[in-house]
């Protein structure tokens, strides 16, 4: 958005020479593709010429997951070699007048290559080979070989640094680090299209933001929780320690043989049965749940005798 927009036409130089230090840091321009010397032709397409060639041979082939059992397809790039040549923009009205020198093209982002051949070689299988294909995980489909090129008389637009070199107007990647393009859009249809990319990482930022807030919170709450466990668990240790005393009468002494053993702070004065336990003091056997059970043997209580402690 912050580029400066600039106009391809007679003007352009007398912008260049005004500039600080003849150059315009970020700058856009629009022109067709001509080439300076020799073109590129194609090697499938008669009368097809272009500064910018790509040749691709890519596999295809399925592969077995052993983890969702199923087949997947893969691509894989086995050869790739791309041809350039200099070239030039100049306006799209028949004024050779001023042109600008593209440098560095293939560094350039979004640079449009149109396909001008594709052909799918599909791999012939014998009977065995499918019997080792299926063995191996490893089913081939064939080798597609592509061709594409940058056209002679292709619109392009190009956003980058502008800068007058001698006698020269050259278009190249900004030295300030900000990206290079070179884009068969028109600049509208460009920005339009970077501005829909940064609305989705924006929408996918704030998606992962509430996501990880969330898992934050559970983990919080989660740790709050067992710290407050913690907490219970401590006090009732105190507690227990604390009856522990109540009984023994000094810190560390023996404790006391007849204790009930559900309070420890009572004596024991029931005698359950028919199991025959003295376990527990007539408060606690009160307390006990219905039907009430020897918290020793868990056997069912018929009935209770008094013990008396002579």
């Amino acid at each position: 958005q912050g580029a400066r927009k600039v106009r391809l036409d007679g003007d352009l130089r007398a912008v260049l020479l005004e500039a600080p230090g003849r150059c315009v840091p970020y700058a856009v321009i629009e022109g067709v593709v001509r080439s300076v010397k020799d073109t590129l032709s194609s090697q499938f397409v008669e009368n097809c010429k272009g500064v910018v060639q790509r040749l691709t041979l890519q596999e295809h082939k399925m592969v077995w997951n052993r983890t969702t059992h199923l087949w997947n397809d893969y691509e894989k790039i086995i050869h790739q070699r791309t041809s350039t040549t200099p070239f030039d923009l100049v306006p799209a009205e028949d004024d050779a007048g001023v042109t600008v020198r593209v440098m560095k093209p293939l560094d350039a982002a979004e640079l449009g290559l149109e396909t001008v051949y594709e052909k799918f070689h599909p791999s012939v299988q014998s009977f065995t080979d499918v019997i080792g294909h299926y063995i191996s995980g490893e089913r081939p489909k064939g080798i597609q070989e592509t061709e594409q090129m940058l056209k002679v008389g292709t619109a392009l637009t190009g956003v980058g640094e502008l800068v007058l070199d001698n006698a020269t107007i050259k278009l190249q990647p900004p030295k300030q680090g900000m990206p290079y393009y070179l884009s068969s859009l028109d600049f509208e249809s460009l920005l339009q299209k970077q501005e829909s990319s940064v609305r989705f990482w924006k929408i996918l930022t704030v998606v992962f933001g509430f996501a990880t807030c969330a898992v934050l919170f559970f983990l919080l709450r989660k740790q709050y929780r067992h710290h407050r466990e913690q907490q219970h668990l401590r006090q009732m240790q105190e507690e227990f320690r604390q009856a522990q005393e109540r009984l023994t009468g000094t810190e560390g002494g023996e404790v006391l043989k007849n204790a009930c053993v559900v309070c420890l702070s009572s004596t024991k004065s029931c005698v359950f049965l028919e199991c025959g336990h003295v376990c527990s003091c007539h408060e606690c056997y009160q307390a006990l749940p219905k039907p009430k059970k020897c918290p020793i043997c868990r056997q069912s209580i018929t009935r209770v005798v008094p013990l008396y402690n002579s």
